[in-house]
C-alpha cells in the first residue's frame, strides 16, 4: 500500500466473554517494522516469533447481502503436486473470517477449479449444503463447511487453524493409485485462497453502530454507556497507547465524533484478514515412477524419472519403450515402460492397443520404419525382392538377401522371403532360375528360355541301347529315364533300417534341405549360342550339354539332430558335423536316377561313411542311406544311439 493504513486487532489475552480490548495500529509499507508482507507468512518453524501477514482495511461487515471482500492469497507451486492438505493460520488476536473459499488450478493459473468453501452461510453464500455426503460419484466435487465448526476461539499466540484435508471422508482415498478421479482431484499447481467476509458483529453491536451522537468524553473516549454498547460486546474495552513515530498519528485511535459515519465507512473499524502461516502440503507429482524432484539445467522442476519413463511428471514412456501401455506405478505393479522389440532393424515404434489385447496384454509395441531391408511388426521378415539368409541371426543388418532372380528363367522379380526360391518359367528351374529342368534344353527365345527334347532324339537315344529289353518283373534291371539316363535300382533311398546298417555308418543326422545352389548358368541367347555352338550338329545337341553340365549339384542342409559321428581321434568328416548349416553334394546322376529323391524344405535321415565325402562337404555314396524324415523315427534312433556301444 502508498499510503499508511490502520488495522484494528484485539489486545487482551482472555476471550470475549472477558471483554477484550480493541487495539489500532498503523499499517506502512515504506517502514519495514510497520508492513506486514506476504512473506511474513512462515512461521511454521518458529512458533514463538509469529509474523503475519496483513490484508488492507475491509468494509464493515453489516449485513450477509453485503458484497463479497476481494482479498485472496495465491500460491504457485511451479510443477504438478498431489496435495493432502491446505492449512491457513490466523494471526493471534485477529478477527475471524466467516467466508472462505479454496481454489485449485492444474494448468498454472490459467483456470481454476473449487477445492472448498468454509462459511456459517454455506446454502447462502455459496449455494451449497453444509457438509453434503460424498460417494463415489460425486468425490470430485468441492464441499462447504461451516466454518464456526473449523475456526476455534481466538486465544493464545497460535491463533486459530483452518485445516482441509483433500481426501477426506473420499471414498476412494484408501486406493488413490486406482482412482483417476481421485488422482485429478489431489492434482494441482497453483492454490488461491478467496476471503469473502469476515465474522459478523452480534446484533446488539449493529443497533449501536447505526446509532448517531454518542455521548464523547473530553479526553477522546465514549462515555461508559456509549462505549460499552457500541465495542465490549465485539472487541473488547479501548486503550490509548501513546504515539509511534512523529507523523502525529496515535497507534491506538479513538472514536472521532463522526459517529456512524467513520464506523461504517471502508475500513472505519480497521478491519482486516490476517494470517501467520500459508501451508499446503504434498507430493511431486511423478506418477509412482520417481522420488525425488529436482530443478533440470533450465531451474525447472522436474521428476527424477525411473521405469523407462519421461516428462516433467514421469507421465509417458521414453522413445523406442512402447511395448506396453504407460501406466501409473503402484505398490503391486511398477508399470516399467519396454522397450520394443524391432530386431535392431528400426528406431521408432509405436503402441497398438489391439495387438496388446490380443498378445494377451503381453506386448504391443508396432516398429516404424524398418531398414535392412527388413518388414513386419517386428522387422523380423524380409521386403518383397529379399529372403532371409538363413547363416546369420534375425538381428543381423545383413539378414536379408535380394533374390537375385534371373531376369530370363524367371517369370518375376520376387522370391520366396524364406526360401528365396525365385518363380521359374516352365522347364526351368534352380533357386535363381538359372538352369534347365531335367528333359528340357535350352532355346533361343525370352519368352521360353528351355523347351522340351524332342522326342525324335529321345528315340534316337533309346535305339542306341543295344542291350535286351528288361523284364518288368525284375527289379534289379537297370532302366532309362526320360532324357536317356540309365539307373539301377536305387539302395539309396532303402526303406528299411536296422542296428546292423546303423552300426556299419560312420554318422547318422537328421537334417532338412533349406536351398540348391546353381550349376548350369541360364544365359542369353547372344551369350549361349557362340559359334562353336552353331557348327555343332543338331542331332550332337543333347550329348554336348550332357558332356558340359557339372557332374554334382551342392544342396544347403542345416543339421538338425546327431544320432552319431566318428570319435574324434579317428575322425575326418564329423569335425564339422555339428548343428547348423552345412553344403551336401549329390552327383546328377544320382538326381537323375531320383536316388535319392531329394525335395527342398524336407527333412531327411542320412547315413553314410566318412570316406565317401570329399573335404569339408557332406557328400554320397554307394554306402549312403538317405530316407525322408518321419517324427516317429526319433525315438528308434535314440535307441539305436543306446545299442550301438555293443557294435563291433
Amino acid at each position: 500500500l502508498e499510503q499508511p493504513q490502520r488495522y484494528c486487532e484485539l489486545s487482551g489475552a482472555g476471550t470475549q466473554a472477558n471483554m477484550q480490548d480493541l487495539s489500532c495500529h498503523i499499517c506502512d509499507h515504506s517502514n519495514p517494522a510497520r508492513r506486514f508482507p506476504e512473506s511474513a507468512l512462515t512461521d511454521l518453524n518458529n512458533s514463538n516469533n509469529v509474523t503475519c501477514w496483513r490484508s488492507a482495511p475491509v468494509p464493515a461487515v453489516t449485513s450477509m447481502n453485503a458484497p463479497r471482500d476481494n482479498v485472496s492469497l495465491t500460491l504457485s507451486l511451479g510443477k504438478k503436486y498431489e496435495l493432502t492438505y491446505v492449512s491457513l493460520q490466523l494471526c493471534p488476536k485477529s478477527v475471524k473470517p466467516d467466508s472462505i473459499a479454496i481454489f485449485k488450478s492444474t494448468d498454472y493459473g490459467k483456470t481454476w477449479q473449487p477445492f472448498q468453501f468454509y462459511s456459517s452461510q454455506c446454502r447462502r453464500v455459496y449455494g451449497r449444503p453444509n457438509r453434503a455426503t460424498i460417494t463415489k460419484h460425486n468425490e470430485h466435487e468441492a464441499r462447504c463447511t461451516d466454518s464456526r465448526g473449523q475456526v476455534g476461539e481466538v486465544t493464545g499466540l497460535q491463533g486459530s487453524r483452518i485445516a482441509f484435508s483433500t481426501l477426506e471422508g473420499r471414498p476412494s482415498a484408501r486406493d488413490l493409485d486406482s482412482s483417476q478421479v481421485l488422482q485429478d482431484w489431489v492434482t494441482a499447481t497453483d492454490i488461491k485462497v478467496e476471503f469473502h467476509r469476515l465474522q459478523m458483529p452480534e446484533p446488539n453491536t449493529l443497533n449501536v453502530l447505526e446509532t448517531s451522537g454518542a455521548d464523547i468524553k473530553p479526553n477522546g473516549k465514549y462515555s461508559e454507556a456509549a462505549s460499552n454498547s457500541v465495542l465490549i460486546q465485539q472487541y473488547g474495552m479501548n486503550v490509548i497507547e501513546p504515539a509511534a513515530d512523529g507523523l502525529g498519528v496515535p497507534a491506538a485511535v479513538t472514536i472521532s465524533s463522526a459517529g456512524s459515519a467513520a464506523l461504517n465507512g471502508a475500513g472505519g473499524l480497521g478491519q482486516h484478514y490476517a494470517v501467520s502461516d500459508f501451508l499446503v502440503g504434498g507430493r511431486c507429482k511423478c506418477n509412482g515412477h520417481a522420488s525425488k524432484c529436482s530443478p533440470d539445467r533450465y531451474g525447472v522442476l522436474a521428476c527424477e524419472c525411473k521405469h523407462n519413463t519421461t516428462g516433467r511428471d514421469c507421465e509417458r514412456c521414453k522413445p523406442f519403450h512402447f511395448d506396453r501401455p504407460w501406466g501409473r506405478a503402484t505398490a503391486r505393479d511398477a508399470n516399467e515402460c519396454k522397450i520394443c522389440n524391432c530386431n535392431n532393424h528400426a528406431r521408432q515404434c509405436r503402441f497398438n492397443m489391439e495387438l496388446f489385447k490380443l498378445s494377451g496384454r503381453i506386448s504391443g509395441g508396432v516398429c516404424v520404419n524398418c531398414r535392412h531391408f527388413t518388414t513386419g511388426r517386428h522387422c523380423h521378415y524380409c521386403k518383397e525382392g529379399y529372403y532371409r539368409d538363413p547363416t546369420k541371426k534375425l538381428n543381423h543388418h545383413r539378414v536379408c538377401k535380394p533374390c537375385e532372380c534371373h531376369p530370363i528363367g524367371s517369370s518375376g522379380k520376387t522370391c520366396n522371403n524364406t526360401s528365396g526360391q525365385c518363380p521359374c518359367k516352365d522347364g526351368v528351374t534352380g533357386l535363381t532360375c538359372n538352369r534347365c529342368a531335367r528333359g528340357y534344353q535350352q532355346s533361343r527365345s525370352h519368352i521360353a528360355p528351355c523347351i522340351k527334347i524332342p522326342a525324335r532324339k529321345a528315340n534316337m537315344l533309346d535305339t542306341q541301347n543295344t542291350a535286351p529289353e528288361p523284364d518288368p518283373h525284375d527289379t534289379n534291371a537297370p532302366y532309362r529315364t526320360e532324357g536317356g539316363r540309365e539307373c539301377e535300382r536305387c539302395k539309396i533311398s532303402t526303406k528299411r533300417l536296422n542296428l546292423n546298417k546303423f552300426c556299419k555308418r560312420d554318422y547318422a543326422i537328421m537334417a532338412k534341405v533349406i536351398g540348391r545352389e546353381s550349376s548350369t548358368e541360364v544365359t542369353s541367347s547372344s551369350e549361349q549360342y557362340t559359334k562353336e555352338n552353331q557348327q555343332m550338329d543338331r542331332d550332337d545337341e543333347t550329348e554336348a550339354m550332357e558332356d558340359n553340365a557339372p557332374e554334382t549339384v551342392k544342396y544347403d542342409i542345416q543339421i538338425q539332430a546327431i544320432f552319431k559321428r566318428t570319435p574324434l581321434e579317428y575322425a575326418t568328416t564329423n569335425t564339422i558335423l555339428k548343428r547348423g548349416p552345412l553344403t551336401w553334394i549329390i552327383p546328377i546322376k544320382n538326381l537323375e536316377c531320383r536316388c535319392p529323391r531329394i525335395k527342398m524344405n524336407r527333412s531327411y535321415l542320412i547315413l553314410g561313411r566318412d570316406s565317401e565325402s570329399p573335404p569339408g562337404y557332406l557328400g554320397i555314396g554307394p554306402r549312403s542311406i538317405v530316407i525322408e524324415w518321419k517324427d516317429e523315427w526319433y525315438r528308434r534312433m535314440k535307441r539305436f544311439q543306446r545299442r550301438a556301444r555293443t557294435c563291433q
